[in-house]
């Protein structure tokens, strides 16, 4: 069995690793030219955690990421409102990790080239179409650099090509819109010291303004700006994860914030670069894929990044499916099997994320926001989106034996 990985972020490079881990040949094409660690600051909560632990990448995640020990919730003046443990301090086995986004995705790239071979990532090589034959795939693959086209087999296809997925749209012609939550999203890294327990992530809100921050190694901070400007609807623009932003059009909402531990105006000032993204999920689907395709992370189930969870999906997913193909001799139910088991878990996590959303800008009966309130909402979004310890820790491996044996 061979496997065409359409996508080297995290999810597929995660796919690629797992399906390796199974004795699976996988190979990835990308269409970007050169991998360069781009993007900021992103959580992995422990389920994916314990995915990447269990392909051996334990250390290396410890070596680039922050434990994360506390979310915590205060007013605009730094008065703390709530504060939730995080991770293994939560009763998980595996930690939460704030880590750089480019320099998770380097770090699996590097072990892909090791395990898999230096041609296992093949770049400026984009996906145009394919057919499935019954008995392969056969992708049409367009070389960047020469405009040529070639034509590869594999035994089948994952899109895991991100939030404007050729895959999926090949697939689902008629998906349907990105829908916008009316949320427009600021982020940036900004050089300085960690605040309260130096593991701490924050979480402030003010009216129609949040903002978020937690350290993400080497003296750097990761923010994020979350401000409200329509009524959710579909999309009327572009929406790219690296898209330029304007310091003054953030800054004006947050001009008067004075958390104490933590400056933010100065940090949002100090940011080398900013990036502007409208906060966007899709209508879960019904089906992933057919045959010998699927799709896999933010091209199968993109979500609000509320709840810290869509790159963490996009692990599990690739573990998932790794473990369903392993010892399975009929490719088109394996994949099945993987799209049954992920896509009602990651549909509950999209509506988790909404409601989160929704609930998080809700003002309490008394026009105040109580240690009760965020953990009711907390509460909830566990519940919600499968996150309880007791459970992960219970569950068994999902590394399979390989295949084969």
């Amino acid at each position: 069995m061979s496997v065409l990985v359409a996508g080297a972020g995290i999810g597929g490079l995660t796919t690629a690793l797992s399906l390796h881990a199974a004795g699976i040949d996988a190979t990835v094409v990308e269409s970007v030219r050169e991998i360069r660690p781009l993007g900021v600051g992103i959580n992995l909560l422990p389920h994916a955690v314990r995915e990447l632990t269990e392909l051996g990448l334990g250390d290396a995640l410890a070596a680039i990421g922050v434990p994360t020990a506390e979310n915590v919730y205060c007013d605009r003046d730094g008065t703390v409102l709530f504060s939730e443990p995080r991770g293994v301090a939560q009763g998980y086995r595996w930690p939460q990790y704030s880590v750089h986004r480019g320099e998770l995705q380097s770090m699996l790239l590097a072990a892909v080239r090791d395990r898999l071979g230096p041609d296992a990532v093949r770049t400026g090589t984009r996906l145009d179409g394919f057919t499935d034959t019954g008995s392969a795939v056969r992708a049409r693959l367009l070389d960047r650099a020469t405009g040529e086209h070639r034509t590869v087999e594999a035994g089948l296809l994952v899109g895991a090509d991100g939030l404007h997925s050729a895959v999926r749209g090949l697939l689902h012609p008629d998906g349907g819109p990105l829908l916008w939550s009316g949320v427009r999203m600021w982020r940036g890294v900004t050089e300085g010291k960690p605040f309260l327990t130096g593991r701490s992530a924050v979480l402030v809100r003010d009216g129609d303004a949040e903002f978020i921050a937690y350290p993400i190694g080497r003296d750097r901070i990761n923010w994020v700006c979350l401000v409200r400007e329509a009524p959710p609807g579909p999309l009327g623009e572009e929406a790219g994860w690296n898209r330029p932003g304007r310091l003054a059009d953030l800054l004006p909402h947050y001009a008067h914030w004075s958390l104490g531990f933590l400056d933010v105006p100065g940090l949002l000032t100090g940011a080398e670069r900013i990036l502007e993204y409208p906060m966007v999920d899709r209508e879960p689907l019904r089906s992933w894929g057919r045959g010998r395709v699927t799709l896999l992370g933010d091209a199968a189930h993109p979500m609000y990044p509320v709840g810290a969870n869509g790159a963490s999906q996009a692990v599990v997913d690739a573990r998932v499916l790794a473990h369903a193909l392993a010892g399975s001799d009929d490719v088109p139910a394996a994949l099945a099997r993987y799209a049954d088991e992920r896509r009602e878990a990651t549909a509950a996590v999209v509506r988790a994320n909404r409601a989160m959303n929704e609930a998080a800008r809700e003002v309490p009966e008394g026009g105040g926001r109580s240690a009760e309130h965020y953990a009711r909402i907390t509460d909830a979004y566990r519940r919600a989106s499968g996150g309880d310890p007791a459970v992960l820790n219970a569950r068994p491996s999902l590394t399979p034996a390989p295949a084969g044996r």
